[in-house]
């Protein structure tokens, strides 16, 4: 029976599916039913696909959606399927592929039309009302398809046909043969270092997004080859984007990306899993360099998410809007007057170092860009514009605030539960591990039958859990377990490891889907290799298995093995659109394991590991242990004697007796 003739996404716990709730469209929540009605009513599918803090999805729902006369058009001719891409992930990623393969370059709101059995014909992104920016206008593009869909149906349904196989060979291709992690690692990295902008940090060009995919890259490749300028493409990376207006000053945390090539003038939007992800080669680069002002941008990035991005239960919400009160970026911006009125005398001194950048094309207020060189002014200097940035801060929390999208995605919170984990061992911060704990618990209690659920907000929660889900809090759990020695970790992750293997392992075993096995609204089920501003589903899971197996279950090896290696089959057309797996891959190829025998009470190694974090490199902790740990080459740990032991692949080098003599071997490694 066909559904009733209505806006149905009152009841959906989506806060972007609830934006749209009072549209006069008559818009579905993705289902089976959405898509029985549209056999029923032998209508196509209109679907929209955006998120919850996108600028121009607000942009396109004020303009269209609200619109009576665009929406009059839209429920005549249309099924109209409104989906939240951070909730439904596989849904966006199937269309988004469908509409790059039409030639069109991809981005939200992604517009997309589809026959009643869910295949695309034809897309876009936005679309004004009327026609404008040299773009058709919707409701001229609504009346055309209408038209085809009625005169033409024969050639829109062999073209959705054929457009569905090419997403399906693309998105759940057949593996082949592929050359060496190492190989692919050794090839790639020198192509993406050509991209690096080395005036401006980042790779060149506008618009500018951090793209931590690629990063990870250069810098495994730098501490694989001892390839310095890999290295120093990051680092002066990171210091450009956390110097412009891209990184928030007052408040802590970065925005999604710069709309010009000199980071100065945000998309204000924040997500958490770019300030995950930054968090992490923040350690790295604070790690390897002592550089205060990474060790700065630390502090303030944790301080922000605690602040604003946790919800009552401790867990992590999804993201800050673009938007205030309809206004780009409205929360963040200062006027010079501003700033004289909250920091009074202090101002001058203050613009000495920042800026109120006004770029060409810019037409609000001005932005806070950081005007002196990406480095540390010196602690003293540093602490004295931290007092000025929490006074403007202070201000800034009496304006009005952008709208925050609080549903907890668990991938997203597995990114940042390891990220809090290896920010508090790096600056030794008990407290942000225990806030990490504080998030795995939630997300441990929110499971059903074992399994996890993908979303959670309200106490609603979305099942089944993707493959991201699983191999994201396998990596925290076993973050967590190096930060803290508690062995349920490793055993909680295990058994999220069997889930995984039962619902989303290849008829082979030896690769995963990104849907479970019994996820029935799906069009058609995808790998998960490509990556996004994440790494991929696929090299997640390669993380996540290399790390219990070093850590807990060498029986693993093998698995990751054949895993590691139909991955890397899949990826070898297209290794810059799966740098993830091309990274993950060759940390497989040769891991590092430390195990400190600290029998003490007084920790002699720890700390000197903690200093020195290395992606390659997995730390276990001895402490009051009663048997011996055997080692690869047939090295036996003695849990009575002080020592540390480190082994990379299956070779272990003697045992250091000295804090000393550890940091040597380390920075060696680096």
């Amino acid at each position: 029976m066909a559904l009733p003739a209505k806006n149905l996404l009152s009841n959906e716990t989506s806060p972007y599916l609830l934006q749209h709730k009072d549209n006069p469209v008559h818009w579905r929540p993705w289902s089976a039913a959405a898509l029985q009605e549209a056999r029923e009513t032998d209508r196509p599918i209109l679907l929209s696909v955006g998120y919850a803090a996108c600028h121009w999805c607000h942009v396109m729902a004020h303009e269209s959606f609200e619109n009576p006369k665009v929406a009059e058009a839209m429920n005549r001719h249309f099924v109209n399927i409104k989906v939240d891409r951070e909730e439904r992930p596989e849904i966006d990623q199937i269309y988004m592929a469908a509409l790059s393969a039409t030639g069109e370059q991809g981005g939200w709101p992604l517009t997309m039309f589809l026959d009643s059995d869910g295949s695309p014909f034809w897309g876009g992104t936005y679309f004004p009302p009327e026609q404008r920016y040299g773009r058709a206008g919707f409701l001229q593009v609504l009346e055309a398809v209408n038209a085809a869909w009625k005169n033409k149906r024969t050639d829109l349904l062999k073209s959705a046909t054929a457009l569905k196989s090419h997403v399906e060979s693309r998105l759940s291709p057949a593996s082949g043969r592929s050359a060496s992690p190492s190989a692919l690692l050794d090839d790639l990295a020198p192509k993406i270092q050509r991209m690096i902008d080395m005036e401006l940090g980042g790779l060149r060009g506008a618009p500018k997004f951090p793209n931590v995919p690629f990063m990870r890259i250069l810098w495994l490749h730098a501490l694989q080859s001892g390839d310095v300028s890999s290295k120093e493409a990051v680092l002066f990376s990171l210091k450009s984007m956390l110097s412009g207006g891209i990184y928030d000053h007052v408040g802590g945390g970065l925005a999604r990306y710069a709309t010009d090539d000199q980071w100065i003038v945000p998309h204000f939007e924040k997500m958490l899993y770019d300030n995950a992800q930054l968090l992490r080669m923040l350690c790295w680069a604070y790690g390897e360099t002592q550089n205060e002002l990474f060790r700065y941008r630390i502090e303030e990035t944790v301080g922000w998410l605690l602040r604003e991005m946790r919800d009552v239960n401790g867990a992590f919400i999804s993201s800050l809007d673009a938007d205030t009160e309809g206004v780009e970026g409205q929360t963040y911006l200062w006027t010079e007057g501003e700033l004289n009125s909250v920091l009074g005398a202090d101002a001058n001194r203050f613009l000495e170092i920042f800026s109120l950048a006004q770029p060409e094309g810019w037409e609000g207020a001005p932005i806070l860009h950081r005007r002196s060189t990406p480095e540390s002014q010196g602690r003293e200097t540093e602490t004295a514009l931290r007092s000025m940035l929490d006074r403007l801060l202070e201000a800034r929390n009496s304006r009005a605030q952008p709208g925050r999208d609080d549903k907890i995605l668990v991938d997203w919170n597995g990114l940042t539960i390891t990220a809090l984990a290896e920010a508090g061992r790096t600056l030794g911060r008990r407290d942000w591990i225990e806030a990490a704990q504080t998030a795995f618990r939630f997300v441990c209690e929110s499971m059903n039958h074992g399994r996890l659920p993908h979303s959670i907000r309200a106490g609603n929660r979305v099942f089944p859990g993707l493959t991201s889900d699983y191999a994201c809090m396998i990596s925290a759990a076993a973050a967590l377990y190096q930060a803290t020695g508690d062995a349920t970790l490793l055993a909680q992750a295990d058994a999220w490891r069997t889930v995984l293997d039962e619902w989303h392992a290849d008829a082979d075993a030896t690769g995963y889907f990104l849907t479970a096995s019994d996820a029935g609204d799906v069009p058609m089920r995808i790998r998960g290799d490509v990556d996004e501003a994440i790494p991929s589903a696929t090299s997640q899971c390669i993380e996540a298995l290399l790390a219990l197996s070093v850590l807990h279950n060498g029986a693993l090896g093998a698995h990751l093995g054949h895993v590691v290696e139909k991955a890397l089959g899949r990826a070898a057309s297209q290794t810059y659109g799966q740098a993830g797996t091309v990274y993950a891959a060759a940390l497989a190829e040769e891991p590092m394991k430390l195990v400190m025998v600290e029998p003490d009470a007084e920790q002699v190694f720890v700390p000197v590991a903690n200093r020195h974090l290395d992606p390659r490199r997995f730390d276990i902790v001895l402490s009051g242990a009663k048997e011996a740990m055997e080692l690869p080459g047939g090295v036996t740990v003695d849990p009575t004697r002080k020592a540390a032991y480190l082994c990379v692949g299956q070779t272990c080098l003697p045992p250091f007796d000295t804090a000393n003599a550890l940091e040597e071997a380390l920075r060696r490694r680096h």
